[in-house]
């Protein structure tokens, strides 16, 4: 990979909490500028700091301006369209995590990328994203046994979105907690069969508005299906400024754990690990990594829709070849 290119010019998808992590990571980096923001919202009430918001109406006219675009909507409504959408346009990255749908959100990216000779990895960040990797190399390694994820403790968006939207419920946040023990044991080399309710409980923090129904409230916590049946769920209810006080963060994490034997009859247990504070910022930083590597591969000819399976680990980093050897290997 050759060095001394001017700076990867990256533009910005989405300004919610991912949008601004990328953003920051962006500035912070010395090899890549920011250049554009592009916005559902009208372009005069949002106020990115190092560059121009543009409404997403008028992206078609940055083309020629924009090395790679970093899609930062939600997976659940804006990425199935906006994916191949700005693949058409722009080489991208995006966090796609609807983990069922990956093989054909994949195939409509990869064919929107290659009619127009632009690369487009997709579903990157830390799940999927750096855990798969975790997954891919230890399976390979240790082909006779069994790969665990765990997540948390952190907080879930979507779970406490839906409890946000329960008649009665001012705010509410929702932690994602491994069941401690069964990890413990996974850790020490133990192979289980373990159920959904045996590998995570949830913990809910509910401000009730004032004279709610609270036995109701919990009731339907505890029995909504898809989201919270199938754990053992804790409802707390607490006041605003507790609260405020205590649950405004997003701190996120996780394992993955693989355990097995060789072929020798050893047994041995890989395991991968994340500590997140603010899990936005955490898949921005990555997701910028990811640009800088599909600028590079782009640079290279490359098109079409790739994972992280398919990315050297060099070209993640702005280190050059020789200092990666000298300094990490």
């Amino acid at each position: 990979m050759t060095h001394g290119h001017s700076p990867i010019r990256v533009a910005i998808n989405g300004y919610g909490n991912l949008g601004k992590a990328v953003e920051q990571a962006v500035q912070a980096a010395e090899d890549m500028e920011l250049v554009a923001v592009f916005t559902r919202r009208d372009p005069a009430t949002i106020k990115p700091q190092f560059c121009e918001a543009v409404a997403v109406s008028d992206a078609l006219q940055w083309r020629d301006k924009v090395d790679v675009c970093v899609l930062c909507g939600g997976s659940a409504t804006d990425l199935a369209d906006q994916g191949p959408e700005f693949a058409a346009l722009f080489n991208t990255v995006d966090s796609f995590d609807t983990h069922a749908k990956i093989p054909e959100y994949f195939a409509a990216v990869d064919a929107a990328a290659d009619a127009e000779g632009h690369l487009s990895v997709i579903s990157t960040g830390w799940d999927p994203g750096l855990f798969s990797l975790a997954r891919i190399i230890a399976q390979s390694a240790l082909p006779d046994g069994k790969t665990y994820t765990f997540w948390g403790r952190g907080v879930s968006q979507g779970h406490s979105d839906a409890i946000r939207r329960i008649e009665g419920v001012e705010t509410a946040i929702q932690y994602t907690v491994p069941v401690e023990e069964n990890s413990q044991r996974i850790r020490a080399g133990e192979e289980l069969e373990l159920t959904t309710r045996e590998q995570h409980t949830r913990e809910c923090f509910v401000v009730a508005a004032d004279g709610a129904d609270r036995e109701r409230i919990e009731r339907e916590i505890v029995t909504m299906p898809n989201y919270f049946a199938d754990y053992d769920t804790t409802v707390h209810f607490i006041s605003r400024e507790e609260f405020d006080r205590d649950h405004t963060g997003m701190p996120h994490g996780g394992e993955v754990i693989r355990s097995g034997h060789t072929a020798g009859g050893a047994r041995q247990v890989v395991s991968f690990g994340l500590t997140l504070e603010s899990n936005p910022q955490f898949t921005g930083a990555f997701a910028t990594a990811t640009a800088r590597a599909v600028a590079r591969l782009a640079r290279e000819g490359r098109t079409g829709a790739m994972t992280v399976f398919d990315i050297a680990p060099a070209y993640y980093s702005p280190l050059s070849a020789e200092e990666l050897r000298s300094q990490l290997l």
